[in-house]
C-alpha cells in the first residue's frame, strides 16, 4: 500500500502525495482553473496533469528535487541555480497570459494595510516594519507586464543535477513584474542571486529585487500566521526582514 504524505495543508487547500502522484485539493476552483491554463501556456517544464475531478487535481511527480527550502541551505549546484534563472527568462519572454495580475495601486494599498496590521497587533517592532516599508518602496514603480509565475518560491522549482525538470504551483500565475519572480526565487537564498541573474541573461535592478524581498515578506506575515505557519522560523520572513536593516 502506498503511503499518503501530507505535503502542505491549511483551511483553504491541501496537497497530498501518494507514491508518484500529487493530489491538490482546493476550495477555490478558480485557482485550479488558473493553474491548469497557466501550465498549458508556460514554455517551461511543468507537472503532467493525470486527471481532474473538482475539487481534486492529480499531478505526476517531477524528477529530481526542489532547489531548496526557505530557512534551509540549498544543496543544489550553482549551475542548477543558473538554469533556474534561464527558465524564468524563458517564461518572462513568452506571450502574456490572457488574465491580468494585481496592479501597482492594489499592491501598494495591500502593503500599507499589512504594515498597519503588523504594527497594531505588536507582531513585529514598528521600526523593523517601517524600515522594510521604506526599502519596499523601490519595487513600487511602473513595470512592463510579463508572464509571471507569481509564487516562484525556491521549493516550487525542481532540478535533477544541473537541469531544471519542472516548476510547480501555478495558481498565482498572471501578468506581473518580472523582478517579483526573481526576488521570490531568491528570497532567503541571497547567495544565489548572482547565479540566477547570470542565467536570466538580462540586466536587472538589484535594488528592486531587494525591495521585493522586503515587500513579499511584509505581505506574507499575516497570511502565514492565519494559516498556522510561523514567519519567525529560522531563515523565514522575519529573518529576511531583519537582514534588510
Amino acid at each position: 500500500m502506498e503511503e499518503v504524505k501530507v505535503v502542505v495543508a491549511h483551511h483553504e487547500c491541501a496537497t497530498l502525495r501518494v507514491g508518484d502522484v500529487f493530489l491538490k485539493i482546493d476550495a477555490h476552483q478558480t485557482r485550479t482553473d488558473v493553474e491548469v491554463e497557466a501550465m498549458a501556456l508556460a514554455p517551461v517544464p511543468t507537472p503532467e496533469i493525470l486527471w481532474r475531478k473538482p475539487p481534486v487535481l492529480a499531478l505526476a511527480a517531477l524528477p529530481g528535487a526542489a532547489l531548496g527550502r526557505l530557512g534551509e541551505p540549498s544543496t543544489a549546484s550553482s549551475a542548477a541555480w543558473v538554469a533556474a534563472g534561464a527558465a524564468v527568462r524563458m517564461l518572462h519572454d513568452a506571450p502574456l497570459p490572457p488574465w491580468p495580475g494585481r496592479g501597482l495601486d492594489e499592491i501598494t494599498a495591500h502593503l500599507d494595510g499589512e504594515c498597519e496590521w503588523i504594527i497594531a497587533n505588536d507582531v513585529l517592532p514598528a521600526d523593523l516594519v517601517t524600515r522594510n516599508r521604506q526599502v519596499a518602496e523601490a519595487a513600487l514603480r511602473p513595470w512592463t507586464p510579463v508572464f509571471t509565475h507569481g509564487d516562484l518560491q525556491v521549493s516550487h522549482v525542481f532540478a535533477d543535477g544541473d537541469e531544471i525538470t519542472g516548476v510547480i504551483d501555478w495558481t498565482e500565475a498572471a501578468q506581473g513584474d518580472a523582478l517579483r519572480d526573481l526576488a521570490t526565487l531568491t528570497l532567503g537564498h541571497q547567495e544565489h542571486l548572482g547565479d540566477v541573474v547570470a542565467g536570466y541573461g538580462k540586466d536587472v535592478d538589484l535594488d528592486v529585487i531587494r525591495a521585493w524581498w522586503s515587500l513579499r515578506s511584509l505581505l506574507g506575515i499575516r497570511w502565514l500566521i492565519d494559516h498556522g505557519f510561523d514567519p519567525s522560523a529560522p531563515g523565514g520572513e522575519v529573518d529576511v526582514l531583519r537582514s534588510q536593516l
